[in-house]
């Protein structure tokens, strides 16, 4: 459901992708006044991405940009700027992923825009942050995987190096920016003054490998691939069965017992290479086969089903479908419906917080392309040969000249 939170917050948006996008749907969400600057005769590369709805969308698009208006303008021109400079002078939050050194070329700086407008909360979002000899290369969510040792304890032992599948690097920054700009405008209800909100890819990257690195400053032995297990305790990964899968988390010595009872092995309770949680992890190899004896034998279901029973923790091994089919992910209500004129029958899925029960989520879906140029500018005070004016050059791009992908 819509929430208010942060109505009246006018949020203009200068990111494209992931990261900058999934921030700025988080306050959208909340209930903020989002403009999105998208080019003329092209929009966010993500348009462009498959795959496609029926209605001939891009998924992607459609998942990162709902509860916008989308304003067609050239940013890269200097009447394209100075329009952005302007909204920016009217608006609480500003949101950019553009490198450094080209904020700066382009005169949209924190110290330039909040000259104009003090209250400004401004958050930049890149990849490598604002100092170092990185600082001005482009990044993206597997590369900043690669670059911060993330590939390297992601998969099989002697497998080659892949990535986590899902966009965690982009989607965790596009959260801690939103976190940023929330305690930015909280200080500002205080102070009246607003500030610079900055993170990285690489910021978020070094922060989700967090206990990987509390655990090699402790030991000075550098992580090494565990598949589906964890380096701090065991059993904790996934065994397989008759039909399938099942991941059993034992993560300390009443659930390792549990679990055993539940399997029908409990000597292994008694076991001197698993009375402890360090044994266990030593024995890692073992005990993974003594496990596997017992799961192997037995269907997923009924793996699960005893193991749950025990209270000792467990899942299946779903695929997405699954995943979405089942009871509990209908119970949670994290999947909405907010349809488009394109793709009527469009889900998506909601903020993973609940605010006095509801799950917030913006009550429109994410703008055609170009589709409030006209309003926005209207809005400013721009007259309407002005505005014909910036159309006929390519500054701008209205939905008559300019088309979703």
């Amino acid at each position: 459901m819509p929430l208010s939170i942060l109505k009246g917050v006018r949020v203009l948006d200068l990111t494209q992708n992931v990261a900058g996008p999934f921030c700025t749907q988080i306050l959208a969400d909340f209930g903020a006044s989002v403009v999105k600057i998208e080019r003329p005769g092209a929009g966010d590369d993500t348009r462009a991405w498959t795959p496609l709805t029926e209605g001939g969308e891009s998924a992607t698009f459609l998942a990162l940009n709902r509860g916008k208006a989308s304003v067609g303008l050239d940013i890269s021109r200097p009447q394209g700027v100075a329009l952005a400079a302007r909204l920016a002078a009217r608006s609480d939050v500003i949101v950019l992923s553009i490198r450094p050194a080209s904020i700066e070329r382009m005169g949209l700086s924190y110290e330039t825009l909040s000259a104009a407008n003090p209250a400004l909360v401004y958050c930049a979002i890149s990849a490598f942050g604002d100092s170092g000899p990185l600082r001005d290369l482009p990044g993206y969510d597997p590369l900043m995987q690669a670059f911060s040792g993330i590939m390297s304890v992601t998969g099989n032992e002697g497998d080659e190096p892949v990535r986590v599948s899902v966009s965690l690097v982009d989607m965790g920054t596009g959260m801690w920016a939103a976190m940023g700009v929330l305690a930015a405008l909280l200080q500002r209800n205080a102070t009246g003054k607003g500030g610079k909100v900055e993170t990285s890819l690489l910021d978020t990257s070094l922060c989700w490998m967090t206990t990987f690195v509390a655990g090699y400053f402790a030991t000075g032995r550098t992580p090494q691939k565990l598949g589906s297990a964890v380096a701090m305790t065991a059993p904790y990964q996934v065994f397989g069965t008759r039909d399938g899968h099942v991941f059993i988390g034992a993560g300390n010595d009443r659930l390792f017992a549990r679990t055993c009872e539940a399997l029908g092995r409990p000597e292994l309770i008694a076991d001197p290479r698993f009375a402890s949680n360090a044994g266990r992890v030593a024995a890692r190899i073992e005990l993974q086969k003594e496990i596997e004896a017992a799961t192997r034998l037995r269907l997923t279901r009924d793996v699960v089903d005893a193991l749950r029973k025990a209270g000792a923790p467990c899942s299946e091994l779903n695929d997405l479908p699954s995943a979405l089919a089942s009871e509990q992910t209908a119970a949670s209500e994290m999947i909405g419906a907010l349809p488009t004129r394109a793709s009527p029958d469009l889900k998506v899925v909601r903020l993973p917080v609940r605010l006095d029960g509801a799950r917030p989520m913006a009550a429109v879906p994410a703008p055609s392309l170009g589709e409030a140029t006209q309003a926005v500018l209207a809005e400013m005070g721009i007259s309407r040969s002005e505005i014909q004016a910036l159309d006929a050059a390519g500054i701008i791009g209205q939905p008559e000249r300019v088309e979703s992908v």
